[in-house]
């Protein structure tokens, strides 16, 4: 598959998940474009130091991180408005796609960075549901928490909270 048509593919299936309000087609296609066959649902270090990162993991994690800390102050106190969850829930959606469209990590960092893209994405669709939109920042404030703790990347900056 060319990488025209795996990004064909992949804006058809986000486009189809985001007009559902759905993230479940958004997380097939992420993860049918970018399977390297290991399912791993624990967090681990690599024989005890994080693991590697490429530039596209870094600039796409920062900018997440970057947005989340904008808005943290409203996240905290309960007064972020709808629109702002749901702007922020774009931005990290279009985040992750950069990051899987790029990625070139070794396929045991792979497996562990899909357990962080998967709580950003289930984070962010809750983000974008008036009812749980607070629960999914906090979720996805975590998952940044985990990659701060498990991978290497000395420009990350947590959010603060």
């Amino acid at each position: 598959m060319t990488i025209k048509s795996s990004l064909f593919k992949f804006a058809a299936v986000t486009g189809l998940a985001v007009s559902l309000g759905s993230v479940s087609a958004f997380t097939i296609a992420a993860e049918e474009e970018h399977n390297h066959g290991q399912a791993v649902t624990e967090m681990q270090l690599n024989n005890g130091s994080k693991w590697g990162i490429d530039a596209p993991l870094s600039q796409a994690m920062g900018k997440i991180s970057q947005a989340v800390s904008a808005e943290v102050e409203g996240i905290h106190a309960d007064k972020l408005p709808q629109e702002n969850y749901v702007a922020l829930a774009g931005e990290i959606n279009s985040q992750i796609a950069y990051m899987i469209e790029n990625c070139e990590l070794e396929p045991a960092a792979d497996a562990q960075l899909h357990i962080v893209i998967h709580d950003l994405m289930d984070g962010s669709a809750q983000m974008e549901n008036q009812a749980s939109a607070r629960d999914g920042a906090v979720q996805v404030i975590n998952a940044l928490n985990n990659y701060a703790n498990y991978f290497d990347d000395p420009k990350f900056q947590p959010v603060a909270h």
